[in-house]
């Protein structure tokens, strides 16, 4: 039996130290746990005044009893953990080897097509109609249309000896079950999301109480899963790399993998349905589509926003807006609009900058600032009017959105002068912390704010020009406005903005010199002046 040495301030907790007097342990727990039921344990600590016999300030004591029973409990405690933890692992590691046995034994399973069979048919997985039977689950005799589909594996889960797969191909879902030997192949046993596979089999009702996709499911009788169609597991698994708590910066470098979600595929089938109804409405009114660049030499909506980059030699930007090339297209094809992508270098944060979107745009040709709002109005309950009428993508608006209803026409009409006065007699100030005055450019917040609580969307007109871009049509009746409109929608804001256009060549000219631009550069946009 030894004696084991702690020094509360000089000692180290670590497995090298010997706990001699040369080389003592720091805790009374630590040493008793490396040097259990030793002889004596002598603690060394700083003197106090009554230590006479202290040397270099501190003395040798032996640990008092509470300290020594407290050290004694605590061994006992660590002791029964790692004698756990030991019997985790070697359960852990019969359980690896058990389905080690069973992944081996598994490998040897093949799966054949089986030729007596009927011949499937290839669908899709949101497909339905008169070729596509269900068993009945009351008709024993009869039969489910033997179908090939082939998608991603979007859930899975194990049931006893079922294997429930939930696949997914970008138009759809569908249960599938799958069982007897097919559910215990290597590739059944080792299934990992976003795998691809390839399944037949017949299509059957789903039993009364379950859900699944369009109520109805698809019992395999054969699959492939080729090697490269493997998703990864482990860390690298979809549902490692993509979780619920995964910072926003993350997800936005992991774009390709988040878009696999439900959510944000959900956002993406309304915009493809959103701009498929886009052209539908604006071919209804006879409105044709062209392409302008993408490459300009000139500003738009100011140059503080623009993407500048060389082009051979010189100067170009990142486009906008397409709004003044569109009007070069009038003379020649009537209303035009294009559906493009639009640049801003904008470093922001907020839902409303982005460096890039997808821009709606359109020129009409002899119009009135009447009819435009009239147009504007047609076009947004029109479009919406469409989407709403597809069963699919009104289900994914609802799921996005389930306050959404559809806008209530008429529009309601209000001037920026009258917008001023009702955010000064509802006390919203601006963004400076004071009253609103005319002139003033009207913050989101309190755009927003206003809407909401009117609760209808508005075509709020006629801004200072002061505040407005350079093409803008002045109003004859008050000059100090412009012929302007922002199309508000409550609970969104701000969805449309559009104006007449300066037909003058004097008073555009005019324009450029006071926003100080270069006419000489727009030389392809003054021409449809003269």
């Amino acid at each position: 039996m030894a004696t084991i040495y702690i020094d509360e301030e000089a000692g180290r907790d670590e497995s090298t130290q010997l706990g001699s007097e040369a080389a003592p342990f720091k805790t009374l727990q630590f040493a008793y746990i490396q040097r259990p039921a030793e002889a004596q344990y002598l603690v060394r600590s700083p003197a106090s005044d009554a230590d006479t016999d202290a040397v270099d300030g501190k003395v040798w004591k032996p640990a008092a009893k509470s300290a020594l029973k407290k050290a004694v409990n605590y061994y006992e405690q660590q002791k029964k953990k790692a004698a756990r933890e030991q019997e985790l692992t070697a359960k852990r590691l019969k359980e690896e080897e058990e389905r080690n046995a069973v992944l081996l034994k598994a490998k040897e399973i093949k799966l054949e097509d089986d030729a007596s069979l009927p011949a499937p048919i290839k669908i899709k997985l949101d497909e339905v109609g008169d070729h596509i039977k269900l068993r009945s689950l009351d008709d024993a005799t009869s039969q489910g249309t033997r179908v090939r589909v082939v998608g991603r594996v979007h859930r899975e889960r194990k049931q006893k000896d079922v294997l429930f797969v939930t696949l997914r191909d970008g138009y759809g879902f569908m249960q599938v079950v799958i069982s007897g030997k097919l559910a215990k192949t290597y590739e059944a046993l080792t299934l990992t999301r976003e795998t691809s596979m390839e399944i037949y089999g017949e299509m059957r009702q789903v039993p009364a109480g379950a859900r699944a996709p369009l109520d109805r499911e698809l019992h395999a009788d054969f699959y492939k899963i080729p090697d490269h169609w493997k998703a990864a597991g482990g860390d690298e698994a979809i549902t490692n790399r993509v979780t619920a708590d995964t910072d926003r910066s993350t997800l936005l470098n992991l774009r390709h993998l988040t878009l696999r979600g439900e959510g944000a595929s959900s956002v993406m089938l309304v915009r493809d349905a959103v701009e498929y109804a886009f052209n539908q409405a604006f071919r209804e009114l006879r409105i044709r589509k062209v392409s302008p660049p993408a490459l300009v030499q000139t500003q738009v909506e100011g140059g503080a926003t623009l993407f500048q980059l060389g082009y051979y030699g010189a100067d170009a930007y990142l486009t906008q807006s397409s709004q003044l090339y569109l009007e070069t297209c009038l003379p020649s094809m009537g209303d035009v609009y294009c559906i493009e992508k639009s640049f801003r270098a904008e470093k922001s944060l907020t839902r409303r900058h982005l460096s890039e979107f997808t821009h709606v745009e359109a020129e009409l040709d002899f119009i009135t600032f009447e009819d435009l709002l009239v147009n504007i109005e047609h076009m947004m309950c029109r479009v919406l009017e469409i989407v709403m009428a597809d069963p699919t993508t009104a289900a994914y608006i609802k799921t996005l959105n389930p306050d959404f209803t559809l806008p209530e026409r008429p529009f309601m009409r209000m001037k920026y002068s009258d917008a001023i006065e009702w955010l000064q007699e509802h006390e919203i100030l601006n963004e400076e912390g004071q009253p609103h005055t005319f002139g003033d450019d009207i913050a989101e917040a309190a755009e927003r704010r206003m809407t909401d609580e009117i609760k209808r969307p508005i075509f709020l007109t006629h801004f200072p020009a002061e505040i407005k871009a350079f093409y803008m049509q002045r109003d004859k009746d008050d000059p100090r406005v412009t012929e302007s409109v922002d199309c508000l929608m409550p609970g969104v804001g701000e969805i449309v903005g559009g104006s007449m256009r300066l037909d003058d060549n004097d008073a555009l000219m005019a324009a450029f010199k006071r926003e100080g631009l270069d006419a000489a550069t727009y030389y392809w946009y003054t021409d449809q002046r003269k």
